[in-house]
């Protein structure tokens, strides 16, 4: 099955695409459509790091948390990704600030499953009741009928699979949400989940050097699921002076952060990937990735180096 890319028709004219590589650089990631039917540009947002520290409370600076979601979407970012415990429930009501009432094109992606009880801590909470409590304030913070995309943070070891991935296809069916994704998951568990009820995305650790889920990645390419790399910017030695990504930054005059992303958008045209800021020059510097294209050598270098 082949990866869902938007049209050709779906696509802005030659004309409008160059005065948007200007001023909406996110559109140079090209589209997909999750589900099948839920266009985004590839490119997208991660509203982890606008909460406080430990990704508990509010940020010390909740007007520049607002600047960067607004600063996102004029860049051409129409995917942004949340979840209920990012403060607890503080990302999700501060897109609602920021971008309340949402464009057509905007597309709020969130996350159940996982319960806190203060900074750095995170449990997993798979109980059918609990799934659809925190579904039904996500609408409620974020200001929606429907959500979008509606992921399982985890899976809970503790409560049969069936029972949480039925809870999120009944709210699939009562129209609460539209499409239904899995975070941290292996391939074995991605099929048995597909057995219960469509899986449209998978959110796992993935970036250029930690490759540790590149079977679910080709899995997710196999079977047209948007695969969601959460910490896509990652360099270490491979940034080193003399290192492949210090000689490829310097012919494309772009950082290491800025490649390490471009090999993303390259590596599957299911990939999605949502760097995440807190500062609205960090966000630029990010989405300008979207116009950094790698040749078959640059790229298959990337690709090869450990």
């Amino acid at each position: 099955m082949t990866a869902r890319l938007a049209d050709e028709d779906d696509r802005r004219d030659g004309n409008d695409m160059v005065s948007n590589a200007d001023t909406r650089p996110a559109k140079a990631s090209g589209t997909y459509r999750i589900g099948g039917d839920l266009t985004v540009d590839r490119l997208g947002y991660g509203a982890m790091q606008i909460t406080g520290p430990g990704v508990w409370g509010d940020p010390k600076d909740p007007a520049e948390a607002v600047r960067v979601l607004r600063r996102a979407y004029e860049l051409g970012v129409t995917f942004i990704d949340t979840a209920d415990s990012y403060g607890p429930f503080v990302s999700e009501l501060l897109i609602r600030e920021a971008l309340h009432p949402y464009a057509d094109d905007l597309v709020i992606a969130t996350k159940a499953g996982l319960s806190r009880s203060g900074p750095g801590d995170w449990r997993p909470l798979g109980r059918p009741e609990y799934l659809r409590q925190q579904c039904e304030l996500s609408l409620r913070h974020l200001g929606l009928e429907s959500i979008g995309l509606y992921q399982l943070h985890r899976i809970d070891a503790k409560v049969p699979l069936a029972d949480q991935i039925g809870e999120l296809l009944l709210l699939k069916e009562e129209g609460k949400i539209r499409h239904i994704g899995l975070s941290e998951v292996t391939v074995e568990q991605i099929e048995a989940a597909r057995q219960i009820a469509p899986i449209a995305s998978v959110q796992n650790l993935y970036n250029l050097v930690n490759r540790k889920a590149e079977d679910v990645v080709t899995y997710c390419e196999g079977n047209d699921i948007a695969f969601i790399p959460w910490y896509p910017i990652a360099t270490g030695e491979l940034a080193r002076p003399g290192g492949p990504l210090d000689a490829i930054s310097t012919e494309h005059g772009a950082t290491p952060a800025q490649l390490a992303l471009a090999w993303l958008l390259r590596r599957s045209p299911v990939m999605l990937p949502i760097p995440g800021t807190s500062s609205v020059a960090h966000l630029e510097e990010n989405v300008a990735a979207a116009q950094v294209t790698l040749t078959d050598t640059e790229y298959k270098t990337l690709s090869t180096a450990t």
